[in-house]
C-alpha cells in the first residue's frame, strides 16, 4: 500500500488511501505498489501486503499510477508532483538516457511553463533543473483573476512498456478512489495521456480539487502536470471552485514539445545501464487473476460477488453482499516474506505444520466513523516465505460509510480461505 511507512502495515490503517493519488496518505497508511522482483521492490511489497492488514493497502491496489503512490510528509511544493510521486528520482528499471542534450535550469523550466499557460499573475515560483536530484520540476501560483491556484509540473524518464507505465497512465479503481472524470488514451505519436479530475483528499473531507494530467511518449519521457483550485495542494483554504487549467489545457501544456527535451536532458541513471554486480533472483508473482479466481471460489455460497477487480500480481479484492449490505474483501499473495516473519508474526499463533497465523481486528479507516477490519495473515513454512493474506470490511469501498455492523465474512471464514489448500497451486 502506499511508501512512507513504518510499523507493522497490517496495524497502519488506511486513513485517506490516497494521500496521493489524489490526496494524502497518512503515516498509517501502507503502499500497496507492484511488488517483489528485487530488493528494492520487495520493501514495496511489504508495505502492499499491509493491504490487508490496513485499509492503507486498500487504497493503493489497483488504482493505478502516481495517484496511488503515497510519498512522505516532507514539505515543499516540488513533492507533490505526479512524477515526484511516482518516482522520486530515477528507479533501477528506468530507461537510459538519450542523446546528450544541454541542460535545462530550473529558470528555463519555469519560464517556458509560464509560456505555456494562460494569461495570469504568477507568484511563489520554485523549480529545479534537468541536472538537479532528485530530478526537473517546477511549480508555482497562479492567478487568472479567478483566484489563486498551486501548479505542479515533474518530469522524468521511465521504461517503455514497463508496469510503471501502466500504472502512471491507467485510471484509478473507484473502488478505492472517488474522482468525477479519467481518460486514458493514446496519442497519434504512439504517447500514452492520462487526464484526471480528482481529489486532494480520496474521503473528500475537505474540498481540494486535484486535476492532472500524465504524458508517457514512446521513449519513455515521462511528462506530469497537476493542478489544485487552491494556493497550496493542501493546508489552504480553497480560492475557487475549479483549478484554473480545463482537460484540453492541460492535454496542451503537457504535450509540449518542450519538457520532452528536458527529460532527454537529464542525465544517465547508472543503475539502468547495468553493472558487475549479479542480478537477484526475482521471487515470482503471482497472477492478480488467479488470486481473483481463487478468492471467488473459496466465498461461501450465501454471499454474492457485486464487485471486483485487482492489480496483475498480488492483489485482488471482491466486494459481496448477502442481502445486508456490501462488504470489500481484499487478498494478497506473495512469496519471499520469510525475513520479515518475526516483524509480522512475532506472537502468532503456529499450526502443527508450521504455517503462523496473525488475527487483526480493529477499525478499518480511522476518517470514516464505525469502519471496521478484520484481518487473517498466514505465512506458510518453507524457503519461499508464502504469505497470504486476507481482510474484509463493513463497507463496500475505500472511505465510504459502513453498509453493515461488520463485515460480511467472520473471522473464522476469513481463516479458512487464508488457510485454504488452493492456494498451494499458486504457490
Amino acid at each position: 500500500m502506499p511508501e512512507n511507512q513504518h510499523q507493522d502495515p497490517f496495524e497502519e490503517r488506511l486513513t485517506a488511501a490516497l494521500r496521493d493519488t489524489g490526496g494524502d496518505f497518512q503515516a498509517d497508511g501502507t503502499a500497496l505498489v507492484a511488488g517483489g522482483r528485487t530488493r528494492g521492490r520487495r520493501a514495496l511489497t511489504r508495505r502492499r501486503a499491509g493491504v490487508l492488514g490496513g485499509v492503507a493497502g486498500v487504497a493503493l491496489v489497483g488504482v493505478g499510477g502516481a495517484l496511488l503512490l503515497p510519498q512522505d510528509d516532507s514539505t515543499g511544493p516540488e513533492r507533490r508532483t505526479v512524477a515526484s510521486r511516482a518516482t522520486a528520482g530515477p528507479s533501477a528499471t528506468a530507461a537510459p538516457a538519450a542523446p546528450a542534450t544541454p541542460p535545462v535550469s530550473g529558470d528555463a523550466l519555469l519560464a517556458s511553463l509560464k509560456e505555456l499557460l494562460p494569461e495570469g499573475k504568477f507568484s511563489e515560483e520554485d523549480a529545479r533543473g534537468s541536472g538537479d536530484a532528485p530530478g526537473p520540476y517546477a511549480y508555482l501560483v497562479y492567478d487568472d483573476g479567478e483566484g489563486a491556484a498551486a501548479i505542479s509540473m515533474g518530469l522524468d524518464r521511465v521504461e517503455p512498456g514497463s508496469e510503471q507505465v501502466r500504472e502512471l497512465t491507467e485510471c484509478p479503481d473507484e473502488t478505492f478512489v472517488q474522482y468525477d472524470a479519467c481518460s486514458s488514451t493514446r496519442l497519434p505519436d504512439g504517447s500514452l495521456l492520462k487526464l484526471f479530475q480528482g481529489y486532494e483528499y480520496p474521503d473528500r473531507r475537505v474540498d481540494t480539487k486535484l486535476w492532472s494530467a500524465d504524458l508517457v511518449t514512446s521513449e519513455g519521457q515521462h511528462v506530469s502536470l497537476s493542478e489544485w483550485n487552491s494556493p497550496a495542494q493542501k493546508g489552504a483554504p480553497v480560492s475557487r471552485q475549479d483549478p484554473p487549467l480545463s482537460t484540453a489545457e492541460l492535454k496542451e501544456v503537457v504535450t509540449a514539445d518542450v519538457w520532452r527535451r528536458a527529460v532527454d536532458a537529464m542525465p544517465a541513471d547508472p543503475k539502468a545501464s547495468g553493472s558487475a554486480t549479479a542480478p537477484v533472483q526475482a521471487a515470482p508473482d503471482v497472477s492478480g487473476e488467479d488470486i481473483g479466481e481463487t478468492l471467488a471460489g473459496l466465498l461461501p455460497e450465501n454471499l454474492k460477488v457485486v464487485g471486483r477487480g485487482g492489480q496483475d500480481s498480488e492483489f485482488g479484492y471482491v466486494v459481496v453482499d448477502d442481502g445486508r449490505g456490501g462488504s470489500l474483501v481484499q487478498i494478497n499473495v506473495q512469496h519471499g516474506m520469510n525475513d520479515v516473519a518475526d516483524q509480522l508474526y512475532g506472537s502468532a499463533e503456529t499450526l502443527a505444520d508450521g504455517t503462523r497465523v496473525a488475527v487483526r481486528q480493529g477499525p478499518g479507516d480511522d476518517r470514516v466513523a464505525g469502519v471496521v477490519m478484520w484481518t487473517v495473515d498466514t505465512l506458510r513454512a518453507g524457503e519461499d516465505g508464502f504469505r497470504v493474506v486476507v481482510g474484509a470490511f463493513n463497507n463496500d469501498a475505500a472511505h465510504a460509510e459502513p453498509t453493515r455492523d461488520a463485515p460480511a465474512l467472520t473471522v473464522d471464514q476469513l481463516r479458512e480461505i487464508a488457510l485454504s489448500p488452493e492456494w498451494e497451486k499458486l504457490r
